[in-house]
C-alpha cells in the first residue's frame, strides 16, 4: 500500500514539475519583439550611414546629391497673362518651403554662388467652365496652370531635372467669384510645387 502512494505521489511531483509557468509565452514574446525591435534600430543606423555615398536622405522620402550644400531658387517668371497677381511669389514661396525646409539644403540668393539653381515659370493660365446650366450660366469653372521647371546641378555641371509640370482645381464662379478662382489658383500651385519636389528629390 505504501509503495502505491508513493508512486501516485511521484506522479503528481512530475506533474507538477512539468507545469508551464503562465508567464513564460510573455517573456519570451518580450524578449524576442526586443530582439526584433534591436535589429531593426540596427539596419536603420546601418542605411543612414551608407546612404551619404551617393546622397543624402531626409525623412521626408527627399534625396538630395551629397555634393550639394545651397540652392537658389530665383523669383518665378510668370508668363502666363494671368488675371490674379503675385501667382509668381506665391510660386516661388512654395517651391523654397519644399527645398529649403524640408532638406537640409541652404538658400543662398546668388545663382553664380549657389551649388544648385531651381528655375522655375509659369507657362499658362486657363479659366474655363466644366458644366453649365440650363441658362447658359457657369456653374463649375477650372482653373488649369502650367509651369516650366529647370533645375541644374552646377558643382557637376548637370542637368538634374527638365520637365512641365500641370495641375487643375475646379471652384463656383456664382456662389465663390474671383476668391474663388484664387483659392483654386493656389491650390493648383500647391499641386504643381509637390510633383515638382518629388520628381526632383526622387531619382537619387
Amino acid at each position: 500500500m505504501k509503495t502505491c502512494r508513493k508512486g501516485r505521489a511521484g506522479e503528481r511531483r512530475k506533474e507538477r514539475g512539468t507545469k508551464i509557468s503562465p508567464f513564460l509565452p510573455f517573456s519570451l514574446f518580450t524578449k524576442r519583439s526586443a530582439q526584433r525591435a534591436y535589429t531593426h534600430i540596427w539596419l536603420s543606423v546601418l542605411t543612414l550611414i551608407a546612404l551619404p555615398a551617393c546622397g543624402y536622405y531626409s525623412f521626408t522620402g527627399a534625396t538630395i546629391p551629397s555634393n550639394l550644400d545651397t540652392i537658389a531658387i530665383p523669383l518665378v517668371q510668370d508668363n502666363s497673362l494671368s488675371p490674379l497677381t503675385a501667382l509668381d511669389e506665391e510660386m516661388t514661396q512654395r517651391l523654397i518651403d519644399r527645398f529649403v525646409q524640408q532638406t537640409r539644403l541652404s538658400l543662398e540668393t546668388s545663382e553664380a554662388e549657389a551649388d544648385a539653381v531651381l528655375t522655375a515659370t509659369l507657362d499658362r493660365y486657363t479659366n474655363v467652365p466644366t458644366s453649365v446650366t440650363g441658362e447658359e450660366r457657369a456653374q463649375r469653372n477650372r482653373v488649369t496652370i502650367t509651369v516650366s521647371v529647370r533645375y541644374v546641378d552646377q558643382v557637376e555641371d548637370e542637368e538634374l531635372l527638365q520637365r512641365t509640370f500641370s495641375s487643375f482645381e475646379d471652384y463656383d464662379p456664382v456662389v465663390d467669384g474671383l476668391d474663388g478662382e484664387r483659392v483654386a489658383a493656389l491650390a493648383a500651385l500647391e499641386n504643381i510645387a509637390d510633383d515638382i519636389f518629388t520628381a526632383a528629390t526622387s531619382n537619387w
